[in-house]
């Protein structure tokens, strides 16, 4: 009489680690571009900041800059960054408009990441 023998064969454990292995590779993946997400969104909340404390500077100075372009750079949580301001004439003599763009410091002619847009009124 023969019995049966209980377990898994050969096959199915190889079947089963595939399974497995396919399925870390995808988790660690996932965790992987969360990772880089978190580093993106964190650049971007400092521009952002950085972005945000020039146009409050330029409130807070009552500044009335000439229309143009000036550029300068901000540090920000240890982060080098540089800010590019431009200025315009408004629709109404009273008001400029002004447009305060921030890049990484070593990519300053790349895209912006963070733009901040506001009016001044004349002192």
């Amino acid at each position: 009489m023969k019995t049966a023998a209980s377990g898994f064969t050969l096959l199915e454990v190889l079947v089963a680690l595939a399974i497995l292995a396919l399925g870390l590779a995808a988790a660690s993946r996932a965790g992987l571009t969360a990772a880089d997400s978190a580093a993106g969104l964190r650049e971007r909340q400092l521009a952002g900041w950085v972005a945000e404390n020039q146009a409050a500077w330029l409130h807070a100075t009552r500044a009335w800059p000439a229309p143009g372009t000036h550029r300068g750079n901000s540090r920000m949580a240890g982060r080098d960054f540089a800010w590019q301001l431009q200025v315009r004439p408004a629709a109404q003599g009273h008001f400029r408009r002004f447009e305060i763009s921030v890049h990484p410091a070593e990519a300053a002619d790349g895209p912006p990441l963070a733009t901040f847009v506001g009016h001044l009124e004349r002192p």
